[in-house]
């Protein structure tokens, strides 16, 4: 296990200034960027216990806010916006010479799985993907997740408004199910899990896919 320290970058994009709170692997392999959904930011639950388990593991984890969230707007901008964000971001964030997983939660998601060819993204992760919005599952978003062209992993709860699991299309890319999960992977009381073991079942599943990259 390696040891870990954490830093905050400002980066300016065609979109705004975006920021980068970097968790450093001291033996860095691996570098995992993901950003927030379209409703919070990197508080999120799941994106803070990456943050914390995986530089112990050899994989420096690059929080990374969007410009709108830095700026303090409440609303998240059109996905072409976030991409241009992303986009702009993606030097700062390859600037370590090691393969980048891109990744993000929600909106984030679907930001890394639109541009992973292009920006050279070694795989995705996808926590929590929107596959359609609430109870409008004919309004798919599946052609993002199958066409991100690199190995993909999707996190998702089992109890997801926006995509249950089984609801998600055959494809190339791999899915672990956080039991009972909603959008945020908040879990009930009768889960039958605690809310510490269910974001450790994404810590591990992540840890594990990871490790399979090379």
């Amino acid at each position: 296990m390696t040891s870990s320290e954490t830093t905050t970058e400002i980066v300016g994009t065609d979109a705004g200034d975006a920021r980068i709170t970097w968790h450093r692997a001291s033996r860095a392999r691996l570098v995992l960027a993901v950003s927030h959904g379209a409703g919070g930011g990197i508080e999120a639950r799941d994106l803070q216990a990456l943050a914390a388990t995986l530089p112990r593991h050899g994989v420096t984890v690059a929080l990374v806010e969007q410009p709108w969230r830095v700026a303090g707007k409440k609303l998240a901008p059109a996905p072409k916006t976030l991409d241009v964000g992303w986009r702009g971001l993606w030097p700062a964030l390859a600037k370590p010479g090691l393969p980048v997983i891109s990744g993000g939660r929600s909106a984030g998601a679907r930001v890394a799985c639109r541009t992973a060819v292009e920006l050279g993204a070694a795989a995705v992760l996808a926590l929590s993907f929107p596959l359609h919005p609430p109870g409008k599952p004919e309004k798919s978003r599946a052609g993002e997740l199958l066409g991100s062209g690199v190995p993909t992993l999707v996190v998702q709860g089992g109890n997801d408004p926006f995509g249950k699991p089984e609801e998600f299309p055959d494809g190339s890319f791999e899915l672990v199910e956080v039991p009972y999960g909603d959008h945020g992977f908040a879990v009930p009381k009768r889960a039958g899990l605690t809310q510490e073991e269910a974001v450790t079942v994404i810590t591990d599943a992540v840890l594990t896919w990871a490790g399979s990259l090379g």
